[in-house]
């Protein structure tokens, strides 16, 4: 089995009792039947050992590092701030808009969002949606000089394995993010990137980033190097090859 998500908190905590009661332990089942079980972060992996697992393998999110490339940075008179996700999704970057308004103001930049659905935001500062696709998502994130990714801290989130945090690293960005999850993992704080809880820390991050072009190079090209080395297909490949073979 494989698990990089915390799906098991879809029955644990759904909000039917009924649902709860009945298959609250339907995954720990599944978990404990299996051979081996991989697991996306500690979260998981805590889980899975709890549910009795037989082997647990950590198997992190990862990129093909092929499609991705650094990017070439340019002189810009604005600096853009980019998140990228899904529908389902644009509830956390709701959250900090608010923030980002208040970080317009200071420090102009434009907000750049790749999503594949209707994205429609109150938001006042300047920004552009990009339509997602996975031929053009690439070059788009390319369009960045900051990648976000901010979380809710409940049980849901700290399941999530930081595929957007990887996926700005592997084109060489600075990231900020919520400490959260795998975005601890990820994120070497004041090395690769920033974390932020507060509304505060949030504004700070940002502002020393828009403001310092050659920090979002350094913490670019040391995000770069940390996904090259621990976050490809090839890394994941030679696991999953030694796991099955044994």
């Amino acid at each position: 089995m494989d698990y990089d998500d915390a799906v098991f908190h879809n029955y644990d905590r759904h909000s039917n009792s009924v649902v709860r009661k009945a298959m609250g332990d339907k995954i720990d089942k599944v978990i404990s039947y299996a051979k081996v079980v991989f697991v996306g972060n500690q979260y998981l992996a805590d889980r899975a050992k709890a549910a009795g697992a037989k082997q647990i393998v950590y198997l992190p999110t990862v990129i093909d590092p092929y499609r991705y490339h650094q990017i070439t940075n340019t002189q810009k008179n604005t600096p853009v701030i980019g998140w990228i996700g899904s529908p389902t999704t644009m509830k956390y970057l709701n959250t900090i808009l608010p923030v980002l308004e208040k970080l317009f103001i200071i420090h102009p930049f434009k907000l750049l969002i790749i999503n594949g659905g209707d994205s429609k935001l109150n938001y006042k500062g300047e920004f552009e949606v990009f339509p997602w696709s996975e031929d053009t998502e690439v070059a788009a994130i390319n369009k960045m000089d900051i990648g976000i990714m901010p979380l809710e801290d409940s049980p849901w989130e700290r399941g999530k394995c930081a595929y957007k945090l990887i996926q700005y690293m592997a084109c060489s960005l600075p990231v900020v993010a919520s400490p959260v999850g795998m975005n601890k993992e990820v994120v070497i704080h004041g090395e690769n990137g920033f974390l932020a809880s507060t509304e505060q820390e949030w504004i700070d991050s940002l502002a020393k980033l828009l403001t310092n072009p050659h920090l979002r190079q350094s913490f670019g090209q040391a995000g770069h190097h940390l996904v090259q080395q621990k976050y490809t297909l090839e890394k994941n490949f030679e696991i999953l090859k030694k796991v099955l073979a044994s």
